[in-house]
């Protein structure tokens, strides 16, 4: 039975992700701040670290660097709610093997985790995919930004992730409410209409062509824009 390491300290997220392991066959540990993290990751107990980066007395980064300092190659998956590029990019360059913006979904959660664990088994560590493209829409998932053809688009943080669950589904109907779950997480409204109005914003922003309504089922991105 594979052990995961939680180092997060909001009670909230703590029970979502205990649970949700433990619901999938995972024994989770949780460490409460950054000292006891870096500690229990350096002592082989684990198969994996769930990292926040917003930790008391360690930052993430800080036991991120502490970490891999000691050459400990634990596979790392960083949270953040942070929406700055900057701490994206230190923490794959301090040695995180995948990261994750708050709010998410545990279902894609657990399956970059089973990817970080396949990948430990077979001693692979393949580069982490920066990238989407579906015909003129275009993402860098490091940078943020977002592109039509050569044209550079203004996204806020939640049009962004929205656009990349879009773009990682193309021609796929999504349903208002795995999009309100992929997008908004464990803290969504399922009676809101978000949804709706973010498709909105999209569509002006992208086109409206690229993102057709799917009477009574959801959305699809078109990937050649209609």
């Amino acid at each position: 039975m594979n052990r995961i390491l939680i180092a997060e300290d909001n009670p909230h997220i703590v029970d979502f992700l205990k649970a949700g392991l433990k619901a999938h066959g995972f024994t989770a540990l949780v460490a409460e701040d950054g000292g006891q993290a870096a500690n229990l990751a350096c002592s082989d107990q684990f198969d994996l670290l769930i990292l926040d980066l917003g930790l008391p007395r360690k930052d993430g980064l800080t036991v991120l660097r502490e970490i891999r300092g000691q050459g400990e190659l634990l596979p790392i998956i960083v949270l953040t709610a942070r929406d700055g590029v900057d701490d994206t990019v230190q923490a794959l360059e301090r040695g995180a093997n995948d990261y994750m913006t708050k709010p998410f979904r545990f279902e894609e959660l657990l399956a970059r985790i089973k990817v970080q664990l396949r990948d430990r088994r077979i001693g692979a560590q393949p580069p982490s995919e920066t990238h989407l493209q579906v015909g003129n829409l275009s993402l860098d998932l490091l940078t943020r930004q977002a592109w039509v053809g050569n044209r550079v688009v203004e996204l806020s943080a939640k049009e962004f992730i929205l656009a990349e669950v879009l773009l990682r589904h193309p021609m796929q109907v999504m349903s208002k409410e795995q999009l309100l779950n992929r997008v908004w997480g464990y803290d969504y409204d399922p009676g809101s209409n978000i949804i709706e109005v973010y498709i909105r914003h999209l569509r002006r922003k992208f086109g409206s062509q690229y993102i057709e309504t799917v009477r009574g089922m959801g959305y699809r991105l078109n990937s050649s824009g209609g």
